[in-house]
């Protein structure tokens, strides 16, 4: 009699897993990163396109249109501009704005620079001292005015109380047709002098301090080391801040609206000023719309002559 032997079961056949290749895992991370980034980019678009490219068109639009809230627009070609040069207002307005703007430069666009070079040499209460600079920038720009047009008061100001105290001549101030520009200059100045003093700051604190040094040993004194070294090494920021400064300076209104509502005489009045007046009190969106476009054209080829001289500039450089 054979003796049969179980033989053991046989080893379930494992089949080899292939591991997932590297590259295919990169790019799909890579096409991730790139759909995650190209949605947020989409949803900021959306939004600059809805609240400013739509509202830009739309304006050009109506500057060829008659149009008021609640009617039906209609064409009526280069009425709108006829009509707005025509305006006694119209040119007071730009005077008043380009004096602005020039007074802006002379006065607002060297301070923010001495004060950052002030604080780039503090070696003690930094952070207190930037504090104190920016806090006129955290003030809504209604509050703001508000408190200059109580401080420019010739009456009970503290300009003139100040003054008084000094035993020295007082002031109109925002009541005088000669000194209410100057006076509006004064009060944008230093509300909104804080964003341009940090940056200014940052871009002292990047210039490298072996620059100093070099400089020093060949003898520079304080004004030299500015002249040679600081303002060549921050001459991107300050070409580009200066552009910003004179389409912000432009477009000036709050000072205007809330100090002197234009006056005295007409002094004050600027051109967005002008274009508030024709929308929300002379009813006429199509003139508002057609001043609106010549500032819009006006600032637009002033930027792109501005890039190219300093790009010009640099590359002769």
């Amino acid at each position: 009699m054979t003796k049969t032997v179980e033989r053991p079961p046989a080893a379930p056949r494992i089949r080899p897993v292939k591991a997932p290749s590297p590259a295919g895992d990169r790019r799909r991370r890579r096409l991730t990163d790139h759909l995650r980034a190209y949605g947020f980019l989409a949803g900021g678009l959306a939004c600059f396109a809805l609240f400013s490219w739509y509202p830009a068109i739309r304006a050009v639009v109506i500057a060829f249109q008659k149009y008021t809230p609640g009617s039906d627009p209609e064409w009526v070609g280069t009425t709108n501009f006829t009509q707005v040069l025509n305006d006694p207002e119209f040119g007071a307005a730009w005077r008043n704005t380009l004096t602005f703007t020039l007074l802006a430069l002379l006065i607002g666009f060297a301070i923010p620079f001495v004060l950052a070079l002030v604080l780039n040499e503090l070696r003690h209460a930094k952070a207190f001292f930037r504090v104190v600079v920016y806090l006129p920038v955290m003030i809504p720009p209604v509050v703001s005015a508000l408190l200059w047009k109580w401080f420019y008061d010739p009456g009970a100001g503290l300009a003139n109380e100040a003054l008084r105290f000094l035993h020295l001549p007082t002031s109109n101030w925002s009541n005088g047709a000669d000194t209410a520009l100057i006076s509006l200059v004064i009060v944008a100045t230093w509300a909104n002098m804080g964003g341009t003093v940090l940056i200014y700051l940052a871009a002292l604190q990047s210039i490298p301090g072996e620059l100093y040094e070099a400089a020093e040993l060949d003898g520079a004194g304080l004004l030299q080391r500015i002249r040679h070294v600081t303002v060549p090494q921050t001459r991107f920021v300050i070409l580009m801040l200066m552009l910003l400064q004179i389409i912000a300076t432009m477009q000036v209104f709050t000072e205007p609206f809330v100090i002197t509502g234009g006056g005295p005489e007409n002094a004050t009045v600027t051109v967005l000023y002008l274009i508030y007046k024709y929308a929300f009190l002379y009813n006429d969106f199509g003139g508002a719309c057609a001043l609106s476009v010549m500032l819009l054209a006006l600032l637009g080829a002033f930027s792109a002559v501005y890039l190219r001289l300093t790009r010009s500039g640099e590359e002769a450089a």
